[in-house]
């Protein structure tokens, strides 16, 4: 098997500073090589390597000798220095207590980040909790991924395919298949990641996933439910939730990987209102257009979207951006009809700039469609740029003392010179 872009004798250089134990090719490059050789799939370039050594020994602890992993990057910082096949190593970062090791690499003209993980298995005391780790072999390592086609590994130095649960075939297939039949409860998170790989592969969910999809959400097994106390969520119905967003929403295919996480039913992980949105591209469009973050554009129509913000442990300043929204929605929604019709532009000008943050919150009932939208345009674009043709200075050299006085004459000024530009 070959990794296009990557030199033959790298492999046995890479098998050799781990001599003892296994030392496989797992992941996405396993899988990107074979779509590549069997289905003639573009090259997207290789940016990083993952290997797993499986040591055939437990793990070291922090006080004990060095652990496998920091018997390789010392073996490949002798190789470097020797002037083997290029290697250069441009940095290490150890992580002992886990058993693995972060290196950037220079061969030849190629960066390549490299990441050596030692051999493990996971559990879930709870379902969407943050797994439980535990030395293991490289079996157990496949066994513990989201789907058949990321639980291959490529044998060091041998090249030979190791595949227990028929990745090759869904692959052949373009099938995005679960390991077992309780993946999604554990991991949430893993129907994201599939919205994003069948966006980026051209995959579909292969029939028993989506059926595992269907009958999971519908039985919402995770401990906590719609509407409990945000800090309350597991952790994958929380940050790494958000984080699995945030990468999907930064992807070139993001419409496509949304759409197929909305098909799924998958939205309703983040909220009911959101699966049944039919406006998000609308919504996503014009919040790149407004500068707003996507996740807090996508999220801004849900039944509670600061609770929801607080839930995905968004930055202070996107919830705080939501309350805004949410109170400038209550406010429009409270208007009576004529409103828009019979209000003059200072009128409006004075009601969308009542509180702080009024600039993000418009612009985020504009993204959301919400009505009446003529006037929130025109204020954004025009009204809230508009000065008082008088300033502070001038008015005092009038005779108006500093003080409240003042600060009212300039707001009197600044709302007659709106309504006079749009009488213009």
């Amino acid at each position: 098997m070959e990794f296009p872009g990557l030199p033959a004798d790298l492999w046995p250089l890479l098998a050799g500073c781990a001599p003892r134990g296994r030392l496989a090719v797992v992941g996405g490059a396993v899988r990107d090589a074979l779509l590549h050789r069997l289905h003639r799939d573009p090259w997207r370039g290789l940016m990083d390597l993952d290997l797993v050594l499986d040591p055939g020994e437990p793990w070291h602890s922090a006080m004990a000798e060095p652990s496998p992993a920091q018997r390789f990057e010392a073996c490949l910082s002798a190789v470097e220095r020797a002037g083997t096949v290029g290697v250069r190593v441009l940095a290490a970062h150890h992580h002992v207590s886990f058993g693995t090791v972060e290196l950037e690499l220079r061969i030849g003209a190629l960066d390549l980040a490299l990441d050596l993980a030692t051999a493990r298995c996971e559990s879930y005391p709870r379902a969407a909790a943050n797994p439980q780790v535990s030395p293991g072999t490289l079996e157990q390592d496949l066994a513990r991924r989201d789907f058949t086609i990321n639980a291959m590994a490529v044998l060091l130095p041998s090249m030979a395919l190791l595949d227990p649960h028929g990745g090759l075939a869904d692959l052949e297939r373009r099938e995005l298949r679960f390991l077992h039949e309780d993946s999604l409860r554990d991991d949430p998170t893993r129907l994201v990641r599939a919205a994003r790989y069948a966006a980026r592969l051209g995959f579909g969910l292969a029939a028993p996933s989506r059926r595992q999809v269907q009958g999971t959400l519908r039985a919402w097994p995770w401990p906590w439910r719609h509407g409990d106390p945000a800090g309350k969520a597991p952790a994958a119905l929380s940050t790494r939730l958000r984080m699995e967003l945030e990468l999907l929403l930064s992807r070139r295919r993001w419409q496509q990987a949304l759409a197929h996480l909305q098909g799924w039913g998958g939205l309703a992980l983040l909220d009911p209102a959101l699966q049944r949105d039919r406006h998000w591209r609308r919504r996503l469009h014009w919040a790149h257009r407004f500068a707003l973050p996507p996740l807090t554009a996508l999220i801004a129509v849900a039944e509670d979207p600061p609770a929801l913000a607080e839930r995905l442990q968004l930055p202070h300043a996107q919830v705080r951006l939501l309350r805004h929204g949410l109170d400038l929605r209550r406010r429009l929604e409270s208007l009576p009809p004529e409103a828009s019709a019979s209000w003059a532009p200072s009128r409006w000008t004075s009601f969308l700039e009542q509180g702080s943050g009024a600039a993000e919150a418009v612009a985020l009932a504009l993204c959301s469609g919400l009505a009446p939208r003529r006037p929130l345009l025109r204020w954004w674009l025009r009204w809230r740029h508009q000065q008082s043709p008088l300033t502070a200075v001038a008015l005092m050299a009038q005779g108006l003392k500093p003080g409240p006085e003042l600060g009212c004459h300039l707001r009197r000024l600044r709302l007659e010179a709106i309504d006079a530009q749009e009488r213009a």
